[in-house]
């Protein structure tokens, strides 16, 4: 199925790796996600050729953000929250790994400037979507990294991340929206595996798999017990609509009601 990506199921070498290339006529997404791996005492500089956000996965970093220097560190996905730098066509990247680093690279077509942001652990919020709805079946953690509300009306991304908890259900109840995404997925262990719905189609997801969501596709997850499943979620705004609140598809909307009545088995407090 062209919109689940799974060829990099065996993890990431060193080096750039490209998932989706935003250049391509052939990705409908217009959104370029990659992976790029650092050897500690590796360096790196960078022009960013296009608008670009490069999110920190693990590692302890030191960069240079247009002569600003910035240092990193992150250990976990799931306990710790996200590093970030996003600008627009011609700022200069510069990246040290003091040990071995992993980013995540998100881009787009984009001429327009607007100013750099650097988004740090200090400011991030972890938002309990779904605590006590139906069982608390849906709880996870939602990080917005950037959208309308705080980096400049020129930028043509969103970036953020979602913490499912082991055995529950994220992305829910079933959403869709017209802006093209990407979701990119990693696991607490090598064996953890989730579940995807693209509209009918159910995809069943493994570490590093990603996923294009398309043409208004409703789309919601559920990660296996035992396992806790994070991605990234990347969001191109279009040109005439821009992303905000998402459409939740009405027969299941009643489940984010507080109140909300369902079967629960007699006797049994779950």
């Amino acid at each position: 199925m062209f919109e689940h990506v799974t060829n990099h199921r065996e993890g990431f070498g060193m080096g750039y790796t490209t998932i989706t290339d935003h250049t391509e006529a052939s990705e409908p997404t217009g959104i370029g996600v990659a992976v790029w791996r650092f050897k500690a005492g590796e360096s790196t500089s960078v022009l960013f050729e296009n608008e670009c956000a490069w999110l920190l996965m693990d590692g302890k970093v030191k960069l240079s953000v247009d002569g600003d220097v910035f240092t990193w560190s992150r250990a976990s996905l799931f306990d710790e929250h996200p590093s970030c730098v996003h600008g627009a066509k011609g700022v200069r990247l510069e990246v040290t790994a003091e040990t071995d680093a992993e980013f995540t690279i998100y881009q787009c077509d984009n001429e327009a400037k607007f100013p750099t942001e650097v988004y740090e652990p200090d400011a991030g919020v972890d938002e309990p979507r779904g605590k006590g709805q139906v069982g608390g079946t849906c709880l996870r953690f939602v990080r917005t990294i950037f959208d309308d509300t705080n980096s400049s009306p020129n930028a043509q991304l969103v970036l953020g991340e979602v913490i499912t908890m082991p055995g529950k259900w994220s992305s829910y109840p079933p959403h869709h929206h017209a802006q093209p995404e990407i979701y990119h997925y990693r696991f607490t262990d090598p064996r953890g595996w989730g579940h995807g719905e693209l509209e009918d189609d159910v995809l069943k997801i493994r570490p590093y798999d990603s996923v294009r969501i398309m043409d208004k596709k409703t789309h919601a997850q559920v990660a296996a017990p035992g396992y806790g499943m994070y991605y990234a979620w990347v969001i191109r705004h279009l040109p005439d609509s821009r992303y905000g609140i998402p459409h939740f598809v009405e027969e299941h909307a009643w489940t984010m009601d507080a109140d909300a009545e369902f079967w629960q088995p007699k006797g049994i407090k779950l």
